[in-house]
């Protein structure tokens, strides 16, 4: 799923942009929106045309689009500016990431969206990678799926600073076509179905989830190498770079090793 943020200058109504931007956008589309409510956070979705409305009293985005990535091709955040995806700005507004900026709603392209889109990671969620795999067409020779999920852990040992976050930033272009060979490699094995790997970049909380492996196979046993295959792979072959915030010092792990 392909999350893009909307940000819009003082005098701009950011509604009819968001219902022009989910009516633009290819596939299903869902459109979350900060709101206050009560003097808290609350998040609205409105999952597509025609769709209901809900409401997720914690403020947790996250766990939002893990929900919506299943089924969903495109989502739309609304009030989300200080947030790390790529946004369509418009008019005199801030964005953490502008994907594409107008200086009305009038000058905005959606088809000059859509293709900036492309360019950057779908947000994928444990629960969206086995969907994939098991619409797959082999699916009915498929015996097995196995999962693997890497978390942030908070703590190594009891003495150990806690980690409040991990921050990770690919090796753009590299790290794409080596997860794509991986994958390749895996498929091939006797009675290995599909394979899909993901790893999350930007900042992570501890807790959250980094890094996925799923495996579509005929049987238990090559469904449970080749995840263990996978995630081995992917942390010797795949260039990506590790922040690491605790709540004493902040540093990449990898200069910290040296």
């Amino acid at each position: 799923m392909h999350v893009l943020g909307l940000a819009t200058g003082p005098g701009v109504p950011a509604d009819p942009l968001a219902d022009r931007l989910a009516a633009d956008l290819p596939g299903s589309v869902a459109v979350l929106e900060r709101s206050a409510d009560a003097g808290a956070e609350h998040t609205r979705f409105e999952l597509g045309p025609g769709g209901t409305t809900t409401r997720r009293p914690d403020g947790d985005l996250q766990r939002a689009l893990d929900d919506l990535a299943r089924d969903h091709d495109h989502a739309v955040l609304v009030g989300f500016a200080d947030t790390s995806v790529p946004h369509v700005v418009v008019g005199d507004a801030d964005a953490e990431t502008a994907l594409v900026r107008a200086a009305t709603p009038d000058d905005l392209d959606s088809e000059t969206v859509v293709r900036a889109l492309d360019d950057y990671d779908e947000h994928e969620s444990l629960e969206s990678l086995v969907a994939e795999v098991t619409r797959a067409s082999s699916a009915e020779y498929a015996g097995a799926v196995a999962t693997f999920t890497g978390i942030v852990r908070e703590r190594e040992h009891p003495d150990d600073d806690r980690t409040e976050s991990l921050t990770f930033e690919k090796y753009e272009g590299v790290a794409a076509e080596r997860l794509a060979r991986i994958r390749d490699e895996l498929e091939a094995r006797d009675g290995v179905h599909e394979v899909r790997l993901h790893h999350r970049t930007g900042r992570i909380a501890a807790g959250d989830d980094i890094v996925f492996v799923v495996v579509l196979a005929g049987h238990r046993r090559e469904a449970f190498e080749t995840v263990e295959d996978g995630i081995d792979r992917l942390k010797d072959e795949v260039p990506i770079f590790k922040k690491e915030l605790t709540v004493e010092d902040e540093f990449w792990t990898h200069e910290r090793d040296e």
